[in-house]
């Protein structure tokens, strides 16, 4: 099954996918449908409401300001290697805030504060149920579904100390979405292609079998420090070809188009334009 949160003129709403319509959920977004009980999925799969037509809709992020986002870092060895890193011992961990979470198909704003923006495909994963100290074998049982994220980051703030926080949570660079997939329709997500383009040039290419510390080991390492909750978004790591690390380097500026692709998850198409003001934003 997939779901959505769109937007739409009562505010946000959470669908489910029915072929080329989405059926309207009595929820207001796909954080609240999974946190309202464990058997959200066989809910959401039996309700009927209003039908919309998909190729109309407006995606909000997929779980709009969930309690926590949480991002590993230098999780493919590609991406290490072509950065000159070592793979970690133990994931690497940074976190974003929700005003930095947009929409599938939102425009997104380059900031005149950085000239430095890169792109970052990533397997999204929705936490589904209250996860405290849970182990390795038991961890899948905690995940609602997988989305695509684009871990959009602006180097030059990333690296301007140990710290990568700044550079990853600049306001509404983060694309999420369009769905949340159940983990029956993708096999947990172990083997999907994933690639992003750039103004149609395929930038990166690799698939999710490549992750270095997989989905059960960040859902319990992560779960040993702090309680995920429903909703919470966690971001597993890019592959290699990211701007950064291009010879010469290449980065995001207003008039370029990200596309990004999971099997499975669906697709993103972000156009690039030049921030206007930095004014408050709505999800």
């Amino acid at each position: 099954m997939r779901v959505a949160t769109i937007r739409t003129d009562d505010g946000l709403r959470a669908v489910r996918v029915d072929g080329a319509e989405l059926v309207v959920l009595p929820y207001a977004d796909v954080r609240q449908l999974v946190a309202s009980g464990e058997d959200w999925a066989q809910r959401a799969a039996g309700e009927d409401g209003a039908r919309l037509d998909l190729a109309d809709a407006d995606f909000a992020p997929v779980t709009p300001m969930p309690e926590k986002v949480i991002c590993v870092g230098l999780n493919y060895g590609s991406h290490a290697a072509e950065a000159s890193l070592a793979l970690p011992e133990h994931p690497v961990l940074f976190a974003k805030y929700g005003r930095s979470l947009i929409g599938a198909n939102d425009d997104l704003a380059i900031p005149a504060a950085s000239q430095q923006v890169d792109w970052e495909v990533e397997l999204g994963v929705v936490i589904g149920r209250p996860a405290r100290n849970v182990s390795e074998a038991d961890a899948e049982a905690y995940v609602a579904g997988y989305t695509i994220v684009n871990d959009v980051s602006m180097r030059d703030w990333q690296l301007r100390t140990s710290q990568f926080l700044s550079g990853k949570t600049f306001e509404a660079s983060t694309p999420v979405g369009p769905f949340l997939v159940t983990p029956d329709e993708v096999d947990h997500a172990r083997s999907l292609r994933m690639e992003l383009s750039v103004d149609g040039e395929v930038r990166q290419a690799a698939s999710t079998a490549e992750i270095h510390f997989s989905v059960p080991q960040i859902i319990s390492y992560i779960s040993t420090i702090i309680t995920l909750m429903p909703g919470d978004l966690i971001a597993t790591g890019t592959p290699a070809g990211v701007g950064h690390c291009a010879d010469p380097p290449s980065y995001l500026t207003p008039g370029r188009t990200l596309s990004c692709t999971i099997e499975g998850l669906g697709a993103q198409t972000n156009r690039c334009v030049a921030a206007a003001h930095d004014v408050l934003q709505a999800v």
